[in-house]
């Protein structure tokens, strides 16, 4: 089944609406005026509830079709921007300095918002649909929020299904796989404290950005010497800071970053050799060492039956030979991973074409995907619910 005809006759509508998003980025859980743009626009689709306030800024919409009682299956997008000034060139770009829409989330909601004016309008499905836009993907975790808050139960969600942009995969292909799709997250950081002294009497001081800097390099074994080359793990260092003078060696290092894996087991192992090796490194110096460890969003594992629900309707849409059933996994972090522990579903991937990556000041939604990612919406909709 091609791209539905309403839903190419809405891209225009849509892409209005994501434009609108585009211009008034915000941040975290502090997405009030998208929540209330959401909240409107949902309203005014004759959703049957509309329900805001879940997970401190989320938005939940239910539809009731009209063939009968039956489940309720989730859609999610997430509405949150990042701290990034925008240098897109775009003439609907951020009006806010220092936020933009970096990662399309602008477009995740509007593709939403899309598929729910098609679902209010039809209605062609048994049971109901719940349209979830969560605040705080960016590092916040509104996925865990709005479950915490209850939302499952409140709304007696069966199934979730999550949906992300992907620059570089051809606008009208999907990607998406059984299993773990994406990676675990987890931060640390890594306060050294040594003896300052005068640069040129090194031997007098203990030098904090030496120990951060053999630090640094002995991380990199956790990767190559530790884990199970056949296992994934990436380690991290993103900030080394210390020191204010060209002539003085600070008493204090701050180092910090981040681990990436595809199972519990594995993060913990390489907490464990981060901590192991900072106290040996900073002993051998006699400087001392504190690690702060601080596991984030869990692994994002995609159910087997509804990855192969999600991946038909995909392809009844775009053709079996433009969805890629077993891509590789990424090693980006998704708080849809929390929705997933919850409940059974599925996490895709929807074309973006040939733009700037995913988080780069350049980055702009591809509106052409609108169509593709309604018409996909729709059609999970009403196959999963079917009378």
């Amino acid at each position: 089944m091609p791209i539905l005809n309403r839903a190419a006759e809405l891209q225009d509508e849509v892409a209005g609406w994501r434009r609108t998003l585009h211009q008034n980025p915000e941040l975290n859980y502090d997405v009030y005026e998208t929540a209330a743009f959401v909240a409107e626009k949902l309203k005014s689709f004759g959703c049957d509830e509309v329900a805001g306030g879940i997970g401190r800024t989320g938005v939940v919409g239910i539809i009731r079709g009209n063939l009968g009682a039956g489940a309720t299956i989730g859609l999610r997008a997430d509405m949150d921007a990042l701290p990034i000034t925008e240098a897109s060139g775009k003439p609907y770009a951020s009006q806010t300095p220092g936020k933009m829409h970096a990662c399309g989330h602008d477009g995740h909601t509007a593709m939403l918002l899309g598929a729910a004016k098609y679902l209010a309008e039809t209605r062609n499905f048994a049971g109901s649909v719940a349209v979830i836009f969560q605040p705080a993907e960016e590092g916040g975790a509104g996925g865990l929020a709005m479950v915490e808050d209850g939302m499952m139960d409140r709304f007696g969600i069966a199934q979730v299904y999550g949906m992300h942009n992907m620059p570089g995969l051809p606008v009208g292909q999907f990607a998406i796989r059984p299993g773990p799709i994406m990676a675990a997250t987890a931060e640390f950081t890594i306060t050294i404290k040594g003896k300052g002294g005068h640069a040129a009497m090194p031997h007098r001081a203990i030098d904090p950005i030496v120990i951060g800097s053999q630090i640094v390099s002995a991380m990199q074994t956790i990767a190559s010497r530790t884990i199970d080359p056949l296992e994934s793990v990436v380690v991290t260092v993103t900030k080394f800071h210390g020191g204010d003078a060209y002539n003085v060696i600070p008493e204090e290092v701050e180092l910090a970053g981040t681990v990436r894996t595809l199972k519990k087991e594995v993060a913990a192992t390489a907490g464990e050799r981060i901590k192991a090796i900072c106290d040996g490194i900073a002993a051998a110096h006699g400087a001392s060492v504190h690690v702060d460890y601080d596991s984030n969003y869990p692994v994002t594992f995609n159910h087997a039956e509804q990855t192969v629900v999600a991946g038909d309707v995909a392809a009844a849409i775009a053709g079996e030979a433009q969805v890629h059933r077993e891509i590789q996994p990424l090693m980006g972090g998704e708080d849809f991973s929390y929705m997933l522990e919850a409940r059974p579903g599925a996490f895709i991937f929807i074309g973006n074409g040939n733009t700037a990556n995913l988080h780069h000041p350049a980055y702009d939604f591809n509106d052409e995907v609108i169509p593709h990612g309604v018409s996909y919406w729709v059609k999970l909709a009403e196959t999963t619910l079917a009378a």
